[in-house]
């Protein structure tokens, strides 16, 4: 939640934030999240204009996840910029804009904003690296640490125990 009462409600007025604040639960994808309290450093700017508060900014965070592919670690950062039109509670607002952000008692919540520019800026199925080669489909191998990794050919099933008969015939 931020103040706005420094702005007032004269259109023109404008005040920069800059601070850090700790990350929202869930603040994420299912393999790729800003971890829970740490640290979001936000640098904005909160501009007063006749229907509210003007929102501008950037937000930076560290992620951490794994490789859909291989499922290594991976860390990694994020920066998002935030812009979000805050509405008074007085201000006309038609019937079809139903998502529109109001001040409540002068504070904007920050949390919905966060929340979607974050999860919409990360990557739908992230990598630890662009070339990941994952993992063996028959061992589960990861196949990076050794890109010749191989097996055998397996034996057709309907010759298996003409197989095991060969065998057995072997001194």
């Amino acid at each position: 939640m931020l103040d706005t009462r420094e702005l007032g409600r004269r259109p023109g007025s404008m005040r920069q934030v800059s601070r850090s604040v700790p990350a929202p639960a869930d603040l994420g994808i299912e393999v790729l999240r800003v971890p829970e309290g740490s640290p979001v450093d936000l640098d904005l700017r909160l501009e007063a204009v006749m229907e509210g508060v003007l929102v501008t900014g950037t937000a930076r965070a560290a992620l951490e996840g794994e490789c859909v592919r291989c499922l290594e670690p991976i860390h990694d950062d994020v920066e998002v910029d935030l812009q979000e039109l805050y509405v008074y509670p007085d201000h006309q607002v038609s019937e079809e804009d139903d998502e529109v952000s109001t001040l409540e008692d002068d504070l904007l919540d920050l949390e919905p904003l966060l929340r979607d520019a974050v999860v919409l800026a990360l990557p739908f199925q992230p990598l630890c690296q662009d070339d990941c080669p994952g993992l063996c489909p028959d061992c589960g191998f990861r196949l990076a640490d050794d890109p010749q990794h191989d097996h055998e050919a397996p034996i057709d099933p309907r010759w298996a125990g003409l197989q095991a008969l060969a065998e057995e015939q072997q001194p």
